[in-house]
């Protein structure tokens, strides 16, 4: 895994700009600490950062050949079978990095290449025949990768502060762009920067002296779903067998990510069955067992089914245990900013998350997560809420509009000033009519089918850039089996009856691991990442809003003190519900909103007319 950046001008001569793309290349450090590089040609200069994960001595990046270079991030999973390929064709190589295998693959097939590639990628290669670059996304969209247009070519990386340090880009942010912070829609190409875009997931864009073109190569579709119960429940195992072997494929040390639910549970049993005792980490935080109640997203704490887990299948089992001064440090609640380059989104959850990922670091560099499963087997609540599913409107929202931020979206006076109402509607109405539509499907299962690609599209690409960005800023690469896009494919052409079978959530993922893991884990509710319940942290989130209200501080130019002090005026234990439209998460963020603007020199441009 890596961090990737570059810049190509057909109007000028770049081979001199060796100094400025080094600048670019070292805002991806954290992605990639072991290793820099930059290649120059006359019309293109490609940077990037290692994180040495296979071949550790021979894949240095940019890769070059006579024909073209490379720079890449990520893991192509299949790289074995696909250099045998090569081989047969002809083609020899000099490492044993599946960099090389890439490269190779476009020299051999062209552009349709991609379309061989299982993994999760984000790269760039200039050919240097035809002087075009070509910018490459994964299926899903795991990895991130940006672009800005320019009058003459193109500006490119991993993360928008590669493109924001060049000198002739301005962090500019619109009234659009505000929306699209403030409403978790995660329209997709959207990048919040104004005049910068996300290549999309499954997406090739291709930039030659005549301009940018976009093509899709892969889109989720809808087909008949012809296997019965039976054999669907064994092919779900079958392919999570053959995902996690190969996602376990490394020269470092590897582990998982334990929560103590249904997902990374299954992953974490499947990984240990192939590599004997591995390394299992969970988060925690001091007390939370004590002060523990039930709510609407949480019913039990999650360390003792974690704990039996990792007993039941021969895991080490490591508790990160994090206390309120560990979220509340100054240098944890920056470094979660600059990683995201925005404002954080769901609360106290991002910075533990970089706590956890940062303590994980210290024993592996590889981790598998279970991130996606509840979007691709319908686990979260909102599946289950009629007034969710049939609310016209993105369903995960609606718990979240229940436990008051929209409320507190109101208050402070962001959801009239931004239009929020209306720019959901525009973009729920966008992403609906992307549906693919199933001949002859209606009712309950026609309806299901668009809540999943809403979820899949949309509310999944926001938890997979908020889990890279977090982890790759302390040099972690974590592994989404759940991502692979065959199980992607099969799940969700499932009919939502045989989804839940047995009138659960999560039916065809727990009959698949029936037997595997504890019954205690599989008939348990599915509770969301771990969120801190302790009071104190609502009171030191209360002081730092209050020194908000002061003049000059420049989340101003965007709420108003008054508002502010009605957001205040809740009582006591408002708080206590993370999540990214939670009451408690939007006091995070007009805290971190206002760190932003001063650290990335933001200027809003709040008129639609500018």
């Amino acid at each position: 895994m890596c961090g990737i950046t570059g810049w190509v001008d057909y109007r000028q001569d770049l081979a001199g700009q060796g100094e400025l793309a080094d600048a670019l290349t070292q805002t991806m450090a954290c992605r990639g600490p072991d290793a820099s590089g930059v290649w120059t040609g006359a019309h293109a200069v490609l940077g990037h950062r290692r994180l040495s994960i296979i071949d550790l001595e021979t894949g240095m990046q940019p890769m070059s050949a006579p024909e073209a270079v490379i720079t890449y991030s990520g893991e192509v999973y299949n790289f074995r079978e696909l250099r045998d390929e090569l081989r047969g064709l002809g083609h020899s190589f000099g490492t044993t990095s599946d960099t090389e295998v890439v490269l190779r693959a476009y020299l051999e097939w062209g552009e349709d290449f991609v379309e061989r590639l299982n993994g999760m990628y984000a790269f760039a290669i200039w050919d240097t025949r035809t002087e075009e670059l070509l910018l490459v996304r994964d299926r899903i969209g795991i990895k991130p990768l940006y672009y800005y247009p320019t009058a003459a070519g193109v500006l490119f990386g991993s993360e928008p502060k590669a493109i924001l340090r060049h000198p002739d880009v301005e962090a500019v942010v619109d009234l659009d762009g505000l929306r699209e912070m403030f409403t978790i829609v995660k329209t997709p190409e959207h990048a919040v920067f104004r005049g910068m875009y996300e290549v999309r997931p499954g997406s090739v864009v291709r930039v030659t002296r005549d301009g940018l073109t976009k093509r899709r190569y892969w889109r989720l579709e809808s087909h008949e779903h012809t296997d019965d119960l039976d054999t669907t429940i064994a092919n779900v195992r079958a392919l999570l067998e053959d995902i996690v072997e190969r996602q376990l494929f490394a020269d470092v040390p590897v582990g998982t990510l334990l929560s103590g639910g249904l997902d990374s549970s299954a992953v974490t049993a499947l990984a240990a069955s192939r590599t004997g005792e591995l390394p299992a980490f969970s988060v925690d935080f001091t007390g939370h067992d004590d002060r523990f109640e039930a709510n609407v997203q949480w019913e039990d704490p999650d360390t003792p089914f974690a704990i039996e887990v990792a007993k039941r299948v021969g895991a080490e089992h490591v508790t990160i245990m994090l206390s309120n001064d560990d979220i509340l440090d100054p240098s944890v609640r920056r470094a979660t900013l600059v990683a995201q380059d925005l404002p954080i989104s769901t609360g106290d959850m991002e910075y533990s998350l970089y706590l956890l990922c940062r303590a994980v670091r210290e024993r592996v560099t590889v981790a598998l997560s279970g991130e996606a499963a509840d979007e691709l087997f319908g686990g979260y609540t909102w599946f289950h809420d009629q007034d969710a599913v049939n609310n016209g409107s993105f369903p995960w929202h609606h718990p979240f509009e229940k436990a008051g931020g929209i409320g507190a979206l109101k208050e402070v006076g962001l959801w009239e000033r931004l239009g929020l109402g209306e720019y959901i509607r525009h973009r729920y109405d966008e992403a609906m009519a992307e549906v693919p539509v199933l001949a002859g499907e209606t009712g309950l299962e026609a309806r299901m089918r668009a809540v999943s690609y809403l979820n899949l599209t949309r509310w999944e690409n926001f938890l997979l850039d908020r889990k890279d960005r977090i982890s790759m800023a302390v040099g972690l690469e974590v592994r989404v089996p759940f991502c692979d896009h065959r199980l992607v494919e099969y799940v969700f052409n499932a009919p939502w009856a045989m989804k839940t079978f047995d009138g659960r959530e999560k039916s065809l993922l727990r009959a698949a691991m029936r037997g595997v893991l504890p019954d205690s884990v599989l008939d348990r509710k599915k509770n969301p990442y771990p969120s801190t319940q302790d009071d104190k942290y609502e009171v030191a989130l209360r002081e730092q809003v209050e020194k908000l209200c002061t003049t000059g501080s420049p989340v101003l130019q965007l709420v108003s003190e008054e508002g502010i002090r009605r957001l205040l005026a809740r009582p006591d234990g408002a708080y206590v519900m993370g999540g990214p439209w939670a009451a408690r998460a939007v006091l995070e963020r007009l805290i971190e909103f206002n760190t932003w603007m001063t650290e990335y020199d933001v200027r809003l441009v709040l008129s639609d007319e500018d």
